[in-house]
């Protein structure tokens, strides 16, 4: 089957030799990915790439440019029609490169062989820079995770710094945030009828600059909040955390306003959101021509461990309700729940079935939260004013459709497929909606809904993510209390015993998170040791840009109370923190812990010097 962008359906062209096989003149858009180019749709560069070629346009890629030689990467597939697509993948590339604790990482789970060191650090603005400076007049369209929850004013906790949006940082034309599929059509659309990309100052789901004189973009329907500059921010964290209450109520609406935020002599626009993707809209997303391989180049190369994990796994739904205060899923996929139909994700089961080395079993059907399919609110009109972080913190929300039924059923089918042994659960489960404790409407579908789980979808271990023990502690996460963790181990071995399962149930913990000291960490290694859980899946809190914890880390306050927050910074204080998960190993017994201090010395606001790495 050939496209109107014309040629038949294989990789996207991902060098010169690919591009001068297809007899183009130029590709319309070149997307610059800080990954390995995988043609699958959980690697978001490809979504984007398959996405802007099912509207009839050609598109190329260039996986992990080198970016410290004479820059022929940048140069090799010449200049595109219409513009420039930079990504640092999937992941923040922060994360991805440096430990908690500022340590630089030895491997790239993105990169064949998951070798280190084929992206800088911040490959957005690497990258944009580079294209900026060989190709001045073309624009540039920065995506992904790393631009999306950078698209304002935030902090930086790699540079110790108060950073402006990216936007200012890259000098790019155009950020689209969120889930791309939406904001890159109707952008496509407009190019196509030949609206001037400069014009382009109203498309939803999109951030860009204007001079600070310049009119506003107008849009009839839209509502303007105006944000504390950049400056004022450095210079009053206060200032900086009324913004970040502001970004958090407008990221969790449906029907958002547009954001004005000064910096320099320009304004970065944010503007409103999509409508979240219907059904149809999802299914049109990943029912498209992906190879579900990476590409030939990496043949030789060695296996790139992020596609290994995800293979032979199907993404049911996207979005996450729950809220986490760690967390950037909502702020960056959407609170409302974006779920397929049935028969896509049949149909894309059957095609995983038939790729190389499967046996039968898929490792996951999942989403950010395992158990939020097809899940909504009763009255949606509620839902489209609702600035409520969290669907199920501090309760659950009585307007929320929380029913397991349907997915207990996608379950089922999904193991009676022929050629399908067993299709496991590896996402992590929301058990707090399993509980009338809870949620108030859990009965009947979600007992069943956990017999199901347990009895046809655990590898042997199922993980969930209590992340502490504390109730003070895990209100600042915004996650429900331990007691509920009591409650599903219980049920588990109750349901593993009956059937004669040698499983066991593996929590997900987290270190120093504000408002956690030492005390906490002590009671919380006495508790697991009390119900017989060595703790394996821990890890020590990391602030990444745009999340109320990484706000609370910084400022030492809570926003929305305006109390003090004790934070463990220093990186002696992190170790000791985390050494508590390990009271099993030799060594690791810490001593009985103080209370830790309420507050701490006020520090100084505004920019600081980078840490040495």
């Amino acid at each position: 089957m050939e496209t109107r962008s014309g040629r038949t359906f294989g990789f996207l062209p991902a060098s010169k030799k690919e591009v001068a096989d297809l007899e183009w003149d130029q590709p319309d858009v070149i997307i610059f990915s800080g990954d390995a180019y995988v043609d699958h749709p959980s690697f978001g560069p490809a979504v984007i790439g398959r996405v802007i070629e099912s509207e009839g346009f050609r598109v190329a890629i260039v996986p992990q440019p080198n970016w410290r030689d004479d820059l022929r990467d940048f140069r090799k597939l010449g200049r595109p029609k219409y513009f420039f697509g930079v990504t640092a993948g999937n992941m923040d590339s922060m994360v991805n490169h440096y430990t908690a604790a500022r340590r630089l990482r030895s491997d790239d789970a993105y990169t064949p062989g998951g070798v280190a060191g084929f992206r800088p650090d911040y490959p957005t603005l690497v990258y944009t820079k580079i294209l900026k400076q060989l190709f001045p007049d073309v624009p540039v369209v920065i995506g992904g995770i790393e631009a999306s929850m950078r698209r304002l004013t935030h902090y930086d906790y790699w540079k110790d710094a108060v950073e402006p949006s990216i936007l200012i940082s890259s000098g790019a034309d155009m950020l689209i945030y969120g889930m791309g599929e939406q904001p890159v059509r109707e952008v496509m659309r407009l190019l196509a009828k030949g609206v001037p990309f400069s014009s382009l100052k109203t498309v939803p789901q999109t951030a860009i600059t204007i001079g600070k004189d310049d009119p506003l973009p107008v849009q009839k329907s839209w509502k303007d909040e105006l944000f504390n500059s950049y400056e004022k921010c450095v210079a009053d964290m206060k200032l900086f955390t009324v913004n970040f209450v502001i970004f958090e109520k407008e990221s969790n609406k449906t029907e958002a306003s547009m954001l004005i935020e000064p910096s320099g002599n320009s304004l970065v626009i944010i503007n409103p959101p999509f409508p979240p993707m219907d059904e149809r809209e999802a299914d049109r997303s990943y029912d498209l021509p992906y190879m579900y391989l990476p590409h030939p180049r990496y043949n030789k190369k060695g296996v790139i461990p992020a596609y290994e994990m995800i293979k032979f796994s199907v993404n049911i739904h996207r979005g996450c309700f729950g809220g986490c205060s760690f967390c950037a899923i909502a702020a960056h996929q959407g609170k409302q729940i974006v779920s397929r139909s049935e028969k896509s994700i049949l149909a894309e089961i059957e095609k995983i079935s038939k790729l190389p080395g499967f046996k039968g079993y898929l490792s996951d059907l999942g989403g950010p939260s395992a158990n939020m399919f097809r899940m909504k609110g009763q009255n949606m009109e509620i839902c489209r004013k609702c600035s409520r972080p969290s669907c199920i913190w501090p309760g659950v929300c009585p307007n929320l459709d929380a029913s397991h039924r349907e997915l207990t059923e996608l379950y089922k089918k999904v193991n009676r497929m022929k050629g399908i042994k067993k299709a496991f659960i590896g996402s992590g489960i929301r058990y707090d909606l399993l509980f009338p404790e809870w949620n108030k409407n859990a009965g009947r579908a979600e007992s069943e809904y956990l017999d199901e789980l347990i009895k046809g979808h655990v590898s042997g271990r199922l993980k969930v993510a209590p992340e502490h023990t504390d109730h003070l502690v895990l209100n600042m996460m915004r996650k429900p209390p331990f007691e509920l963790f009591r409650k599903l181990k219980s049920r588990f071995e109750i349901i593993a015993n009956r059937e004669g399962l040698n499983y066991e149930i593996i929590p997900y913990f987290i270190s120093s998170h504000p408002g956690c000291t030492e005390k906490n960490m002590q009671d919380l290694a006495n508790e697991v040791k009390s119900l017989g859980i060595k703790p394996e899946q821990v890890q020590d809190f990391t602030p990444t840009p745009m999340t109320l914890s990484t706000l609370l880390y910084y400022t030492g306050f809570d926003p929305y109370t305006g109390r003090k927050v004790y934070v463990a910074r220093k990186p002696e204080e992190k170790k000791r923190q985390k050494e508590y998960f390990f009271w099993y190993k030799t060594g690791n017994r810490r001593p009985a812990a103080g209370n830790g201090k309420i507050g701490e010395k006020k520090r100084k606001t505004g920019t600081r010097k980078p840490r040495s790495f």
